[in-house]
């Protein structure tokens, strides 16, 4: 297995070319590492947790025109590790989070929409530091609704216990806990489990994305959190039982579930 090999897997795209990129190994093979250490070697930092590229002046100048400014994902990534990155991915265990606005219909019917536009301007921001901060994927930023995933090639092994930071973070941000309250009502849902991970699309048209069941189960938990709270999937509170001794187990009857779903409920106050 030598530089041969790793360069005809780079040029196959298949699945073990995703598990050398995306995986928590992240194996990187000899033409990409010598890459890597050119992107090091140019000033200057913060650079892409993924692959040194430097996003300061002036190496971010010349690699900005090569795909590798900041990525819309996570900024402390590059367009060349996310969007630049070709079609595909593989079956890969993930976190994911949503978080989604309560009653947001009615709010923006009893304001004016640029009104609206700058609360949600104002959460997106909000929702963005925390979840780049904790090395999320931002998967969809859309209306009221967030989507993040969390991996281990990015976040690391601690990955389920920054789901659960963020989560959390993200309660605080808008004002739950504080003197002041909530100025946005907002409910969160966490789950954990195998997910098709990569690039989806046609041609230039790409996302990376999540799909699989994990993904939907997250979305439907999300539906049941209250404003304040953290509804997550049984598995996912197994790693972080420790933070929430006080965590309320339920059982939940979710839409396209046959069988109820085991889950805990966290209020942040």
């Amino acid at each position: 297995m030598g530089p041969l090999h790793d360069f005809l897997i780079w040029l196959r795209n298949d699945d073990e070319f995703w598990r050398k990129h995306f995986t928590q190994s992240q194996q990187f093979p000899w033409f990409m590492r010598w890459g890597h250490r050119v992107f090091r070697a140019t000033p200057r930092g913060p650079r892409c947790k993924l692959c040194d590229a430097p996003f300061g002046v002036p190496g971010n100048v010349l690699f900005g025109l090569m795909g590798r400014s900041r990525s819309r994902k996570n900024p402390r990534f590059c367009k060349g590790c996310f969007e630049h990155a070709p079609l595909g991915g593989l079956e890969a265990e993930v976190g994911v989070l949503f978080a989604d606005m309560r009653g947001f219909t009615s709010l923006a019917e009893g304001q004016a929409p640029e009104e609206t536009a700058r609360l949600m301007n104002r959460f997106y921001a909000l929702a963005t530091e925390i979840l780049s901060g904790h090395d999320a994927v931002i998967d969809k930023l859309m209306g009221d609704e967030v989507m993040a995933l969390f991996l281990p090639a990015f976040a690391g092994s601690a990955f389920m216990q920054k789901m659960a930071s963020a989560g959390e973070d993200l309660l605080r941000g808008v004002g739950y806990g504080s003197k002041d309250g909530a100025w946005l009502p907002l409910g969160v849902g966490l789950d954990f489990g195998p997910a098709f991970v990569g690039n989806v699309g046609s041609g230039v048209v790409k996302d990376f994305t999540a799909i699989g069941d994990v993904v939907n189960t997250a979305a439907r938990l999300q539906g049941r959190a209250a404003p304040g709270e953290i509804v997550m999937s049984e598995r996912v509170y197994q790693e972080v039982s420790s933070r929430y001794p006080q965590a309320r187990s339920v059982q939940l009857e979710l839409k396209g579930k046959r069988v109820p779903v085991a889950a805990r409920v966290v209020t942040v106050a």
